[in-house]
């Protein structure tokens, strides 16, 4: 398969993907994108479905020196006095990179602080009904190795998404294998060589702030 363009090529055939599957699922749908790549790509999707499209905050917890190299991830439920925090360990990287304990607390300190700021920016309704009782697909850019989803998707789950589709345009394949707590799974591509996410872009330059403003400011005015 050739690499996407960009992050919205992407999401134009990922969403192309999802839509003879629209009528199989409960309503009402939500699209719900993860920071910051992600959003690019679940911009298109939510066209292509008609869905409204929100944001769920998980930051990666990276592996020192290699900070693209999940060991696992934070993420968030809800706002302010009542979020909770949630931690999802990928064991088998954690245990490889042979980091203490005391650096393994400050990496989660510092992504954490991150999620909250990210959180307050872009959080939005997704903390609100509109995920409460809703067939969620949540759309990232690419699953490496599914650190990130399963923070999503437990946050999700913590939310009340009666049901949850993980929606990705590439994923390594034993990743796929060893996500949980997904009703399905749809990948345009899940191909047997993987090195990382953004080999099978053309262009995967980092998603700014700003631009994700711009996105979500867009999508929630339609």
């Amino acid at each position: 398969m050739e690499p996407f363009r960009d992050r919205a090529h992407a999401g134009r055939l990922l969403g192309e993907a999802l839509l003879h599957r629209l009528d199989a699922w409960p309503a009402p749908v939500v699209v719900v994108g993860i920071p910051r790549g992600g959003i690019p790509v679940a911009v298109e999707v939510a066209t292509f479905l008609g869905a409204p499209l929100e944001a769920v905050v998980v930051r990666k917890l990276g592996v020192p020196g290699q900070p693209e190299l999940a060991m696992g991830a934070v993420g968030q439920a809800g706002t302010g006095a009542g979020a909770t925090a949630v931690v999802v360990w990928n064991d088998a990287v954690r245990s490889d990179a042979g980091v203490d304990e005391a650096e393994l607390a400050e990496i989660v300190a510092r992504e954490s602080a991150e999620v909250e700021r990210r959180a307050a920016r872009w959080g939005g309704d997704a903390g609100t009904p509109i995920v409460q009782g809703a067939t969620v697909v949540l759309v990232d850019d690419g699953v490496a190795t599914g650190a990130t989803a399963t923070a999503a998707a437990r946050v999700l789950r913590a939310l009340g998404a009666a049901g949850l589709v993980l929606a990705v345009p590439v994923a390594a394949p034993q990743a796929l294998a060893e996500l949980e707590g997904l009703d399905e799974i749809v990948a345009v591509a899940a191909p047997a060589v993987f090195h990382a996410v953004g080999s099978w872009y053309v262009e995967f330059t980092q998603t700014a702030d700003a631009e994700v403003d711009e996105l979500l400011r867009r999508a929630r005015g339609r």
